[in-house]
């Protein structure tokens, strides 16, 4: 259905204005996951859905503290413009913004009209797509942790964690949750629609995580998107930050974006069971892990993909910072699940809550993928308690080796194509440049005073 189709267009105007709703919010998710956005008058839609919302391209290249990458295409190019259009398919109302309505956006190249080279949405529309040229169906399912912090007394960068609770993992109620924050969220985001289950107390204190139901790979990514943006505005509202940053806190763990990944095959049913295969898994789910494993380090500059993310890894922080896989065991980077027949799944646990879900969802899916390509085998899977050097091989442990990692990937790459890919390596080895010429408050502790 194409967004302005008049009759559907219609449907949808009706509707909204039955309910009340007079504002629709056109969303779309930037190089790092963060919601851009426009607010549309709702009787200005059918000229959006009609011509589109113009955005500068070079919001792909802005930084969080606001200064362009001269990514190839932008600054170089006098900052062209992109073209937006609303998929009214995604409608929601807001439930904590009466008559306001949001929707996801398509984003164009205003000159050409083929989708954006940054796009994370149609990166991973590309790679779904050669997925099916395979005969596989990726169906997904996020699970993301984040920690909620209140105002300090030290003015606006100051913020403090929402509870100290400490031994509160797998907790929900007032014990360390003392005002209700979880009930508060999974409300609004049941009300949302984007197929929330479950929540629960984390392991460090303020750290909460919430999982989504699994479905096919885009609207499973649309869904986690659209998750992240919600729990951060919902803390908005009461003057709290919601972070899904992979390690905000010195003296806590950090917080994950586990993904559980299955298939669909071309009769409908999953893919990666087999009663009679190794494991009770299907060829096609073991060369999915083999994939996996293979393509690791690349994966790591999407999945973990900034410079604070490899301050996550370490031994026992439960966070994989090596490659391998195992049969139920959370230590492993690839962990598959007891569950089989139609519950039999990979639980790829390499990402972080910072990982823009599109990139996470398309970068495990073009991995696994190459591994079905290639019909290759993993190796034999952990047993015991991993995190021992000796038996794996280690993930790149900063940034800018997943960046040369993921470069030297010719097979991903191939898949997430070159122009994406150079953008995308370009942005990111600016926010290293930036790090390594900043000085932090550790250096000043460190030498002030000694030096």
């Amino acid at each position: 259905m194409s967004a302005h189709d008049p009759t559907q267009l219609r449907r949808h105007t009706e509707r909204l204005l039955e309910a009340g709703i007079d504002v629709v919010r056109v969303v779309y998710p930037d190089l790092l996951g963060t919601d851009r956005a426009r607010d549309v008058l709702l009787d200005h839609l059918p000229t959006a859905c009609a011509h589109g919302l113009a955005f500068c391209r070079a919001v792909y290249h802005t930084t969080p503290r606001g200064d362009v990458v001269p990514v190839t295409g932008g600054l170089d190019a006098g900052l062209p413009d992109m073209v937006v259009r609303p998929d009214l398919e995604t409608l929601a109302p807001l439930p904590w913004e009466p008559g306001v309505a949001s929707c996801l956006g398509d984003v164009t190249d205003a000159r050409t009209g083929a989708p954006a080279a940054e796009s994370p949405r149609d990166l991973l529309r590309t790679v779904l797509a050669r997925c099916a040229e395979h005969g596989l169906a990726p169906v997904a399912g996020p699970e993301l942790e984040y920690f909620l912090c209140d105002p300090g007394p030290g003015g606006a960068d100051d913020w403090r964690r929402y509870s100290t609770a400490t031994g509160a993992v797998y907790t929900a109620g007032l014990r360390a949750d003392p005002d209700n924050h979880l009930l508060r969220v999974l409300r609004p985001l049941r009300d949302l629609g984007i197929g929330v289950t479950t929540g629960n107390h984390e392991f460090d204190g303020a750290q909460f995580e919430i999982n989504l139901r699994h479905s096919e790979a885009l609207d499973a990514a649309d869904r986690a998107f659209r998750l992240k943006s919600a729990v951060k505005e919902l803390a908005r509202k009461e003057g709290r930050l919601a972070t899904f940053m992979a390690k905000p806190f010195n003296d806590a763990g950090g917080s994950g974006f586990h993904l559980h990944l299955s298939s669909a095959g071309g009769d409908g049913a999953n893919a990666f069971d087999d009663p009679a295969g190794a494991y009770g898994l299907s060829a096609t789910a073991r060369h999915a892990v083999a994939g996996l494993l293979a393509h690791a380090p690349a994966l790591a500059a999407l999945l973990n993909p900034t410079v604070n993310s490899y301050k996550r890894f370490g031994p026992d922080t439960l966070a994989p910072w090596l490659i391998d896989w195992g049969l139920d065991n959370r230590s492993a980077m690839v962990r598959v699940p007891p569950e089989r027949g139609a519950g039999a799944r990979l639980e790829l646990r390499l990402g972080d809550a910072s990982a823009n879900p599109y990139l996470l969802i398309a970068g495990a899916c073009a991995a696994a993928l190459l591994g079905v390509a290639d019909a290759a085998e993993p190796p034999a899977p952990l047993e015991g308690y991993g995190y021992d050097t000796a038996r794996a091989a280690l993930l790149p442990m900063s940034l800018p080796d997943a960046l040369d990692a993921l470069e030297a990937d010719t097979g991903l790459t191939r898949l997430l194509g070159k122009d994406f890919t150079a953008a995308y390596v370009t942005y990111k080895r600016d926010e290293v440049a930036r790090f390594h010429h900043h000085v932090t408050d550790w250096e000043f502790a460190e030498y002030a005073d000694h030096l």
